[in-house]
């Protein structure tokens, strides 16, 4: 049974997305949808975060990871940063 959850992204992650390679930002939402929206539990295929960046979830597409915030209260993930594994913890 799937849920009705719903991916948003925060406008540092639409600049981030925008600058990527269009078959890259495809593969990053067309990943999205298929692991997150379409289930109802995203945090089967996400990894929890720990330290700074504590109650986050990491998505990985390929090289790139996204940044994600888990809303179950309003059927809500809030992208809120992506990039590459080198640069998005900083």
């Amino acid at each position: 049974m799937s849920s009705d959850r719903k991916v948003e992204y925060t406008e540092t992650a639409l600049t981030a997305l925008r600058k990527l390679d269009k078959p890259v930002a495809r593969r990053i939402m067309d990943s999205l949808d298929a692991h997150i929206v379409g289930q109802d539990a995203p945090c089967a295929t996400g990894k929890r975060l720990q330290g700074p960046l504590n109650g986050l979830w990491r998505y990985r597409v390929g090289d790139m990871r996204v940044i994600c915030q888990i809303e179950d209260q309003v059927l809500r993930v809030l992208v809120l940063r992506l990039g590459k594994r080198s640069e998005i913890y900083r």
